[in-house]
């Protein structure tokens, strides 16, 4: 009997910041079956990872992202913690969830920040790194 072939899959790219001890790890995909390339909509969706490689338990408060389309239009978001929830994380403890945005361009850039609180009360900034949104439809160009 043979086996055939699996066909290939569609490569992730990971990208990963640390601050204060807290890891962002970040893996984008396109979503072909939610985009809509012939209306302009292009839709991604992302898995973060959070993990607190860290001594002291903090608690996610707040998100900020900025998104930026393929012809350079930004656009802000701030909200209450990450799909609904402000999670603590103890020392060695991580979190991860997904989310998604679309884009009236087939590619873009997201980064951003976390709002965070030790549970002493100090507040701190964690960054998330920034990352690639790219579709098959992106047009590459060297440079």
């Amino acid at each position: 009997m043979s086996e055939t072939p699996a066909a290939p899959q569609a490569e992730e790219h990971c990208w990963t910041a640390i601050t204060r001890a807290i890891r962002v790890t970040v893996t984008p995909r396109f979503l072909p079956a939610d985009s809509e390339p012939a209306e302009d909509r292009y839709v991604f969706a992302y898995t973060v990872e959070i993990v607190n490689e860290g001594a002291e338990t903090v608690r996610l408060i707040a998100r900020h992202w900025r998104i930026t389309d393929g012809r350079g239009r930004t656009e802000e978001v701030r909200g209450p913690g990450v799909v609904g929830e402000q999670p603590t994380l103890g020392p060695g403890q991580s979190f991860t969830y997904t989310s998604g945005a679309p884009l009236p361009t087939p590619s873009g850039i997201m980064v951003g920040d976390y709002h965070m609180m030790t549970d002493a009360g100090q507040p701190f900034d964690v960054a998330i790194p920034a990352f690639a949104l790219e579709s098959p439809f992106a047009r590459r160009t060297l440079h």
